[in-house]
């Protein structure tokens, strides 16, 4: 470091050279005088700075340049100033622009929450008023009916718990979205939910020609959970493994405990898998992989959504491992119930 070049308060001046022409300090002369020395210096590997050869030459007295380097140190920092004042002022005002932007976008998704309940509602009336009256047909309390129009009516009944079941979730998301999602936390039997969901979603299975069967542990304690809400979510992660799973594969339904205070449940699928790039996006609300999938396949997107968000309400998280060809697995922990650990 001994030998590193020495700074200068004159190496803090652009074109010091030309300023001290302006200035009448020295002249055209001078300048290229003083040039023309510093350039043979560097040829024998001599590092001056200008203004000291300028001093060394006699053109110029010390006391000159440094009042001349003061000055321009002066404008430099002036500039400075008022460049970071600029700065500091555009920052501000992008600032304020990414604020108003955000609050916007929180406006927008409000909006849509209240949007999606709104109509969901409305939805609720006409439709039960559909659902009564396939009933009283169905039952034939409005007179007879043929086995066709019979036919047609169960079709009818079928798609309306469809459309149902489709309000009730985007009723849910919305309260999910607004954090209004409730969640009544007891003790639970969770070896009988899952038999529970399983048993709903298994006409489903054969449907298919998918097969799907529990592994129960016998030793697993109750947990403290909302029973309903986790018989939706396994409902929902079954009902997912069964549809994106061809004839002949399989749906596990598995619960286990670990440790002491968990228990682990898990739903695994030896279906078409999912792309390790796509992991997290399976759980954004109206999400499908792509167009052909929902093509395909069918669904709105909402289901992997309110699982997380439902989880997530319970204090766990849910976990995805995948091989795209080769199925998938959803696992989330919930805990101990106090009384059972």
């Amino acid at each position: 470091m001994a030998d590193q070049q020495r700074l200068t308060p004159e190496m803090l001046g652009p074109r010091m050279g030309e300023y001290l022409v302006q200035k009448g300090l020295i002249t055209d002369d001078d300048l290229h005088r003083a040039l023309a020395y510093q350039q043979e210096q560097v040829s024998k590997g001599n590092l001056l700075v200008l203004g000291q050869i300028l001093v060394d030459l006699k053109l110029i007295a010390r006391a000159d340049l440094d009042q001349a380097v003061t000055e321009q140190i002066i404008h430099l920092r002036s500039a400075l100033q008022a460049a970071n004042r600029t700065l500091e002022r555009r920052v501000e005002e992008r600032t304020a622009e990414l604020q108003k932007a955000l609050e916007r976008v929180s406006e927008l998704s409000q909006l849509k929450s209240n949007f999606i309940a709104n109509i969901s509602h409305e939805l609720r009336t006409p439709l039960t008023h559909i659902k009564g009256y396939i009933e009283l047909l169905v039952s034939e309390s409005l007179g007879s009916i043929t086995e066709e129009q019979r036919h047609a009516l169960l079709v009818s009944q079928q798609s309306t718990g469809r459309l149902e079941t489709l309000i009730e979730d985007l009723i849910m998301v919305s309260l999910a979205s607004r954090g209004e999602l409730s969640i009544k936390q007891e003790n639970i039997d969770i070896r009988r939910l899952s038999n529970l969901a399983i048993k709903s979603s298994t006409s489903k299975a054969e449907e298919r020609g998918v097969n799907l069967h529990a592994v129960i542990d016998e030793d697993v304690p109750a947990v403290r959970a909302d029973a309903q809400k986790v018989v939706w979510v396994l409902s929902q992660l079954i009902d997912n493994g069964i549809k994106f799973t061809s004839s002949g594969g399989s749906v596990v339904v598995s619960v286990r405990r670990e440790g002491e205070n968990l228990v682990i449940v898990s739903v695994t699928d030896t279906g078409i898998g999912i792309p390790s790039n796509r992991l997290n996006d399976i759980f954004e609300p109206f999400h499908q992989l792509d167009g052909s999938t929902t093509r395909h396949y069918g669904g709105t997107g909402l289901g992997l959504s309110l699982v997380r968000q439902i989880i997530e309400a319970h204090g766990s998280m849910i976990e995805v491992q995948s091989t795209e060809g080769r199925g998938s697995t959803f696992k989330f922990p919930l805990l101990v119930a106090g009384d059972s650990q």
